[in-house]
Parts: C-alpha cells; structure tokens; sequence
C-alpha cells in the first residue's frame, strides 16, 4: 500500500460516508423506533394501557424484522430504495435499509428501557392525574433517560457494523473501500486501515455516549 494523497482522500471520504450513513439511519431509525417502542411499552399487560392483540402484532412485526440478517434485507427492499432514493448504490441509499434494520432494534432497546422505570413512579403519576402524554414524556422517558442514551451508543455502534457489511453491494463508505480494495484487489494494508478506522469510530461514539449518560445519570448525584 503506497500511502499518497489519493489514498488519503478515498479513507477521509469514506470516513464521512460511513459517518453520514450511521447518524442519518440512526435519526430516522429513532424517528420509527421510538413510537413503537413506546407503543410497545404501553400496551404490554404491565403498561398503563394493556392491549394484547396491539402488543402481539407489533411484538410479531419487530421479531420478524430482527430476525432478517442484514445483507439479506439489503437485498429485499432494493425496489424500496429504488423507489426513495432513485438507485440502490451508495451511501444515500444504504440509509433506507439501516432504517429498516435500525428500528425494530431500537424499539426493542427502549421498551426494555422504559420498562425499568420503578413502577412506583408511573403510579404515583397517575394518583395525581397525568396524562398518558406526561407519563410519557415527565416519567418514562426522562427516569429511563441514562439507560436510553446506553442504548443510543449500542445502537449507533450496531449501525456502523451494518454500514460496513452493505459495502459488499456497493453501498459505500469505509465498507466499500475494504471490500474494492482490500478484498478484490488482495490489498491487506487496505483493509487493515479501514478496520482500524472502523473500530475507532466505534470507539470514539460509544465513549462519548457513555459520557453522556453518566453526566446525565440522575442516580450518581
């Protein structure tokens, strides 16, 4: 691997591609796995508003999702992003399948976050007349705050992985740089560098989330 400006150029562009496919797929993952998480919470048979067949349609849908490994998924909704984005190729594209992917995910990560909110509180609320909007907002999410930002660094370490994994179908970022040049054209160094890019990524956002939440962690005060 000769190191020259060319090179230098194609990491630090794949760097930002890989950034910008991680952050928006994790925008719009929460976007959708949010509300379903929430939803999720609350029509559980412990949650504030139990409803069975609501919970196990969404419960069925999410565990579906899950269970699709990514590169397969990336497959199948390749008429989807042809349809948002207008190609199936590069970065911007790979964003509508790492939504897809992202959300059940994230909707799994905050119902079991909100439901280790202390029962006790979300009674205690509701004694004194709060709406499910306020439970929702003042109690669930603000006492599950620090576990939703750990979850949050999870998330966005997971999303990166699968950034990288959609560089097999031209997806773009640090993911296609290894597999054009590292795999098919036998260049190890290549592929070392983007590894260690990739694993300091990972590192650097789930150190400054972790950060975060233990600033934020109401507990340690």
């Amino acid at each position: 691997m000769q190191i020259d400006q060319t090179l230098v150029t194609m990491l630090l562009e794949g760097t930002r591609d890989t950034l910008y496919m991680t952050l928006a797929a994790t925008f719009f993952g929460y976007v959708l796995g949010l509300p379903l998480g929430i939803i999720l919470t609350l029509t559980d048979q412990d949650g504030i508003h139990p409803n069975k067949p609501v919970y196990r349609v969404l419960d069925i849908c999410v565990n579906l999702l899950r269970s699709i490994p990514f590169l397969i998924l990336l497959i199948l909704v390749i008429p989807l992003t042809k349809m948002i984005v207008g190609k199936s190729y590069g970065s911007s594209a790979t964003i509508v399948p790492l939504t897809i992917a992202a959300a059940p995910f994230i909707a799994r990560m905050v119902e079991s976050s909100l439901k280790e909110v202390d029962r006790g509180v979300v009674e205690a609320a509701q004694s004194m007349g709060a709406g499910t909007f306020t439970i929702i907002w003042k109690v669930l999410l603000a006492e599950a705050r620090t576990s939703l930002l750990t979850g949050l660094t999870i998330v966005i370490g997971t999303i990166l992985g699968y950034s990288a994994m959609a560089g097999t179908v031209g997806g773009g970022g640090l993911g296609d740089i290894a597999i054009r040049y590292g795999y098919y054209r036998y260049d190890t160094p290549i592929m070392i560098v983007t590894i260690v890019i990739l694993v300091a990524l990972v590192q650097i956002l789930q150190a400054v989330g972790m950060k975060i939440s233990q600033k934020l962690d109401h507990r340690k005060s």
